[in-house]
């Protein structure tokens, strides 16, 4: 059985150390070493975990077992001024994958979303990772593609992916 718990700042050494567990097992075969490392500087800093907490205002929840945090979500409400739940990241160890774990962190984003009258929920997915399968499964459905510049001549190659609740 898992549980969810509410993340504060006190769980940012967490979070990134799940992000730099994950990311490499997720991407290792889709980006360089060079755009993983770029990109987990600069996504997971404690500063810019900081600002999404205190400044955009970015919720985050973590997944629990009964020895250890499993993996992270963090979303923020009302997105872009629509009724709309972005969930802007959701990580879970590569041990813990295909366990519940992650279903169970996005019911939980469901139900705040719900909790905050939101009627979609979106996200970003990078078009080559297998968890684009994931979210179907989950009732998601591709909206678009698009192609993000995030500096360093590195680009996010992404899915658009809606699911309504």
């Amino acid at each position: 059985m898992v549980t969810i718990t509410t993340a504060t700042q006190d769980n940012f050494a967490t979070i990134q150390n799940i992000a730099h567990t994950t990311w490499p097992d997720v991407y290792g075969s889709i980006l360089s070493k060079e755009q993983l490392t770029y990109m987990l500087d600069a996504f997971y800093s404690t500063e810019t975990l900081l600002d999404n907490m205190v400044v955009k205002n970015h919720h985050f929840i973590l997944v629990h077992d009964a020895s250890s945090c499993l993996g992270f979500a963090a979303f923020e409400h009302h997105y872009l001024g629509k009724p709309q739940t972005r969930l802007h990241k959701i990580y879970l160890l590569p041990a813990a994958q295909g366990k519940g774990a992650g279903k169970a962190l996005l019911e939980a984003v469901v139900a705040y979303a719900k909790e905050n009258a939101s009627t979609t929920i979106s996200l970003n997915v990078n078009r080559y990772n297998n968890a684009c399968s994931f979210y179907e499964k989950m009732g998601f459905t591709t909206v678009s593609q698009e192609d993000i510049v995030i500096g360093h001549g590195y680009l996010m190659e992404d899915f658009k992916m809606e699911k309504e609740i």
